[in-house]
């Protein structure tokens, strides 16, 4: 079975709700063999309001979610099932099975998010302080503490409220320092 990329439809605005609510579903269902990333397209953007400049994250696709899994039964009931999700993009109607974006569909989106490769280098030590640019941590520092390469995941410890605090995160949400 082959690992493909498939888009989720959203209800407007709960992206990044559904990206959560489907991480610790794939967790709590033992779905990790099965359902690997999980994206919301977004580029930053430079906003002026009030007089004061700010970078924010904007979505470049609102109402769609990335997921990148493998198909069985199990694995579409599950993001299929998560809340906020209101079905996949290329089904051809009720229960019918989604199909897959195709590589240069896949590489488009990536080039536009600023993600160059499909596959990021492991590129990454144990121990190694990494910056977090986006996501709910975003701007915190950690070490690395493990390497999840097969899944492009990090864990990264954080320090929050004074207590070192692991969380995973993907290659793509962390930066060297």
């Amino acid at each position: 079975m082959e690992k493909n990329w498939y888009v989720v439809h959203t209800y407007a605005g709960y992206e990044n709700k559904v990206k959560e609510n489907l991480e610790k579903r794939v967790e709590s269902m033992d779905m990790t063999e099965f359902i690997f990333r999980i994206l919301v397209p977004t580029v930053e953007e430079t906003v002026h309001k009030d007089g004061k400049t700010k970078v924010v994250q904007k979505r470049i696709y609102p109402g769609y979610v990335m997921v990148e899994m493998i198909q069985t039964d199990d694995s579409w009931y599950v993001v299929r099932n998560t809340p906020g999700v209101t079905g996949f993009v290329g089904s051809t109607g009720p229960g019918s099975k989604p199909i897959p974006l195709k590589p240069d569909e896949v590489d488009g989106i990536f080039k536009a998010i600023g993600i160059e490769n499909l596959v990021p280098t492991v590129d990454f030590e144990l121990g190694e302080v990494v910056k977090i640019t986006f996501g709910p941590f975003a701007n915190f520092t950690g070490a690395i503490e493990e390497i999840i390469a097969d899944k492009y995941k990090l864990r990264v410890t954080v320090n929050l409220f004074g207590r070192e605090t692991p969380v995973e995160l993907d290659f793509t949400q962390v930066e060297k320092l």
